[in-house]
């Protein structure tokens, strides 16, 4: 099969090709595993820190890919929660131990033996995967195989970002950056608080008038004040800036939720401009977002399904994820971007 893979980590600004199209063999599903034929993947900003090493496969080479929806085309021995052609999808949470204080809590996103798909196993830019039947979701009809793909991560963890803002109907909520997760949060807060206010703080102009589209009540840049202190807002972006700027829009006791695995550190100075009494005093609160929970991805698909969410999505071919990677890491978003492997 063809797979893009994961051979060294780089810089991508010194190495714009940093994956390598290459024909491996195709897996083999184990015990209780799948093997899917995939259909679509997104691109998502933690396959960049996985390449540029912020967080690191454990191994090398490896296949990266987290929002993976494919066709079941083979069973292992003692699989059958599912039947061949069944459509699913596949998260980043590939794994979880199922016996730890914290996965008996329903909060296995916390588990000390996480498995993420596409870093400690393989994933989903290639034309097949294994995973385990335990740890993959039917997808609605309700969308395409690109609109679904942006759901199983952008939007389970925006779900999640969500959840943990704890906002109620008439809050205001911020959403600081405007990509794949933050135009399906913006939607699914329509639906569920529908006198909510919406502002969003972005850096370029298309990506506010995107937000304004979809609803947004507001719509500025990062340095930007909103009309109102807000009640929540939730942080999608890799860098440092925008926390303190966040903070700085908070109402007192508000919270700020940081929806990122990892921040990169070209502008982490900026942590230094963080005035205590000004910035985070009144208790005011700071939480990040850990992973998800297959909870979270069931709730989040069948409330995708029921509003019903419109993802924007921009396909790319296989053979196409570097450029993809590239308008990522500079920042030439709208919606989602995904790699349409099949048909």
């Amino acid at each position: 099969m063809r797979a893009m893979l994961i051979t060294r980590i780089v810089d991508l600004k010194a190495d714009r090709r940093p994956l390598e199209l290459r024909e491996i063999p195709r897996p083999r599903p184990g015990d209780r595993e799948v093997l899917l034929r995939v259909l679509a993947c997104g691109v998502c900003h933690t396959d960049l820190d996985e390449i540029e090493g912020r967080t690191p496969p454990p191994r090398l080479p490896v296949i990266p890919g987290h929002q993976v929806v494919g066709r079941v085309e083979e069973q292992g021995p003692g699989a059958g929660r599912f039947k061949v052609g069944d459509r699913l999808g596949v998260a980043w949470i590939f794994s979880a131990c199922g016996r730890c204080a914290f996965c008996r809590s329903g909060r296995e996103n916390l588990c000390p033996d996480f498995r993420g798909t596409g870093r400690d196993a393989d994933g989903g830019y290639a034309e097949y995967m294994t995973v385990g039947e335990d740890f993959a979701h039917p997808i609605p009809q309700a969308f395409d195989d690109a609109q679904a793909a942006p759901l199983l991560c952008a939007g389970a963890v925006g779900h999640r970002a969500l959840k943990l803002a704890g906002i109620a109907d008439g809050d205001s909520l911020g959403l600081t950056g405007f990509g794949a997760s933050g135009h399906l949060v913006l939607q699914t807060v329509g639906r569920k608080y529908p006198n909510a206010q919406v502002y969003v703080f972005a850096r370029a102009e298309k990506e506010r008038e995107f937000a304004r589209e979809l609803g947004a009540a507001w719509a500025g840049d990062t340095g930007d004040r909103p009309p109102e202190k807000l009640r929540a807002i939730i942080d999608t972006t890799p860098v440092w800036k925008p926390v303190v700027e966040a903070l700085r829009n908070l109402e007192a006791g508000g919270r700020l939720v940081v929806n990122a695995i990892r921040k990169e550190d070209a502008d982490k100075d900026s942590l230094l401009k963080l005035d205590y009494a000004a910035d985070l005093w009144l208790e005011k609160e700071i939480k990040s977002v850990a992973n998800v929970t297959r909870a979270d991805v069931s709730e989040f698909l069948a409330l995708a399904a029921e509003i019903p969410l419109r993802p924007e999505v921009e396909e790319f071919r296989l053979e196409d994820a570097n450029a993809a990677l590239l308008e990522i890491k500079e920042r030439r978003i709208r919606g989602a971007k995904v790699l349409r492997i099949s048909s």
